[in-house]
């Protein structure tokens, strides 16, 4: 007699997948946010992308925290505390977060609202570190993926509303609100936005604890010992707070604080100008002179920051080498880095994370420029959706394997989804009143990413290859071209990063035995790239300019696709099989 098929638990499944929609609503509305705080609080780019700092760092701190706890006690904290008390716990977190940037946008206050995303996102570490294994847990584990697929759905559908929602709640329905009028705006409906979403996280964290159809979801596992990597992370963490903090200072350094007054005085005599019918030879060349003192006063002072900000990206990639070199000596209290596909994947997921957030939270800043079409805040939303959505378009197309259909149907699939998914960003964006007819043909962008489906063939290390070296040309592209190319091109990096994650995780855990549960809280721990990364562009851009900082990108593409054919011949070492792994 064989046994009944287990029941999927869709009440618990349903509200799990809200959770999975807040973090991409919040990520993607984040790149709205970015261009809208430098212009209201006056930042250069590096200031502004300390939006992604705080919310993607916060990832890797609460994920950095659990494991040391976990390595200390011996039991996994989440697993102890229960998939579904844990979910609650991050949920009433962020509503903290929430109600802390309520306060601080009330009060105009920039690094409140650092500290509101920075406890919002550590919410979300630990909802994300349960909500995986609790989809898995809803129902039979080997319909498992396909109930994750799903909650990565309802994320992408999050990441493409989200900056639609928050432009709306930034800008109303004007549409075009020139930097300038943005210093003028109340933020009331920013306040109502997070008090929404407070109580949306609220109302979620309710819905989960008086469920009696939602189960616990303890799980007393034993956690693996891995003191070395432990001790390794937190020399990271320390040198990261030693590389940031003079970056932090030299805003308030003698230098930074005379750059202040004389672009303030230059504000000054060019507002006096401008009210005569021409502006006066002494104003021009008093401005000039001041500009000069500018320049010279800022070069050495953004060097010294690059430099530092560099320092932190060498930390990283210099500690996870040092890892990999010292765990092939000895591999005893490594843990699951012991293995080196999961340090080389947790690099990956470090520059991937990074690029997919640097290209959208810069793109604001990009758009502004004259031969890019030279966009007011207000205007881009439309953009940074195609942005975010093209990553549900591939998100969706990569589902259909879970689907297990063959032949005719699977390849209409392949061609029909992504195109719906197309029509799907547009039709929310045109709701919402946007004009979408510049993008209409990036549906070329669309179907080569299509073509690029078929020849991938669900292999994650193909997958990797392919699409790392799409990003690679697309960015390419975009450096050396201006106008509607290049803004496809950027744009077409979300394609490109749309199915990257999976094929990454699958080829970085594959192997680990008894360590695959560590190994997968060690990649989460590398979404700090998205903390790191986007920052180190937006310097580079206060240096050579917004257009050229994407050279970043392109790096991290190529390091992506590297890891790739690196980690492909690491597991023909170790006897595995690279075809036979689904991404």
């Amino acid at each position: 007699m064989s046994a009944s098929p287990i029941k999927t638990n869709y009440p618990a499944l349903y509200t799990l997948i809200t959770v999975f929609f807040f973090w991409g609503f919040i990520a993607a509305g984040n790149s709205i946010f970015i261009p809208f705080c430098k212009s209201y609080f006056s930042l250069d780019q590096f200031q502004s992308q300390l939006v992604d700092f705080a919310f993607y760092t916060a990832y890797y701190v609460g994920a950095l925290l659990l494991f040391a706890l976990g390595d200390l006690s011996g039991k996994d904290i989440v697993g102890k505390w229960g998939y579904k008390k844990s979910i609650v716990y991050g949920l009433l977190f962020s509503a903290l977060g929430a109600g802390a940037m309520i306060i601080a946008v009330e009060a105009s206050v920039y690094t409140g609202m650092l500290v509101g995303l920075f406890i919002v996102a550590l919410g979300f570490s630990l909802q994300q570190t349960a909500a995986n294994p609790f989809a898995i847990l809803l129902g039979d584990p080997k319909t498992g993926a396909s109930r994750v697929n799903l909650g990565g759905g309802i994320n992408s559908f999050g990441t493409t509303i989200g900056p639609i929602v928050v432009a709306l709640a930034l800008f109303g329905t004007a549409e075009s609100i020139t930097d300038d009028q943005i210093k003028a705006l109340e933020l009331s409906k920013v306040v109502l936005l997070y008090i929404c979403v407070g109580l949306l996280f609220v109302g979620a964290a309710g819905l989960f604890y008086f469920s009696k159809k939602v189960p616990s979801g303890v799980e007393n596992e034993p956690m693996e010992k891995a003191n070395k990597a432990l001790r390794t992370l937190v020399v990271m963490t320390v040198l990261l707070a030693v590389m940031f903090t003079p970056v932090f200072q030299s805003y308030k350094s003698d230098a930074a604080l005379k750059i202040e007054k004389l672009e303030t005085e230059i504000s000054s005599f060019e507002a006096a100008g401008k009210l005569l019918d021409q502006p006066l030879v002494d104003f021009n060349s008093t401005i000039l002179t001041k500009q000069e003192e500018v320049r010279s006063l800022k070069e050495p002072l953004e060097r010294s920051r690059m430099y530092w900000l560099s320092g932190a990206l060498l930390v990283v990639v210099g500690g996870l080498m040092f890892s990999y070199t010292a765990a092939r000596k000895k591999s005893e209290g490594w843990g699951a880095m012991q293995y080196p596909q999961l340090v080389l994947g947790m690099l990956a997921i470090f520059t991937y994370v990074g690029v997919e957030v640097a290209i959208g939270s810069n793109l604001g800043e990009l758009l502004k420029l004259d031969e890019f079409g030279g966009l007011q805040s207000s205007e881009i939303a439309p953009y940074i959706s195609m942005y975010w959505g093209s990553l549900m378009i591939g998100r969706w197309a990569g589902a259909i394997s879970v689907f297990n259909l063959q032949g005719m149907k699977k390849t209409i699939a392949l061609i029909v989804v992504p195109l719906i998914a197309f029509g799907v960003i547009l039709g929310v964006n045109i709701i919402s009143g946007k004009d979408m007819k510049p993008l209409y043909y990036y549906i070329v962008c669309v179907i080569v990413q299509i073509i690029a489906f078929f020849f991938s063939k669900d292999k994650p290390a193909r997958t990797l290859i392919i699409f790392g070296a799409f990003g690679v040309t697309a960015m390419l592209i975009g450096l050396f071209t201006t106008g509607t190319t290049a803004i496809y091109a950027f744009l077409a990096g979300g394609l490109a990063c749309s199915i990257m994650w999976p094929s990454i995780f699958s080829l970085s855990i594959i192997g680990l035995g008894k360590y695959t549960s560590q190994g997968s809280a060690f990649l989460v721990m590398m979404i700090l790239g998205g903390g790191i990364i986007p920052p180190i562009q937006g310097k580079l851009s206060d240096i050579i300019g917004i257009h050229q900082s994407y050279i970043i990108a392109v790096v991290c593409f190529a390091y992506l696709t590297l890891f790739a054919v690196l980690v492909k011949g690491i597991l023909k070492k170790q006897n595995i099989d690279v075809d036979a792994i689904e991404a």
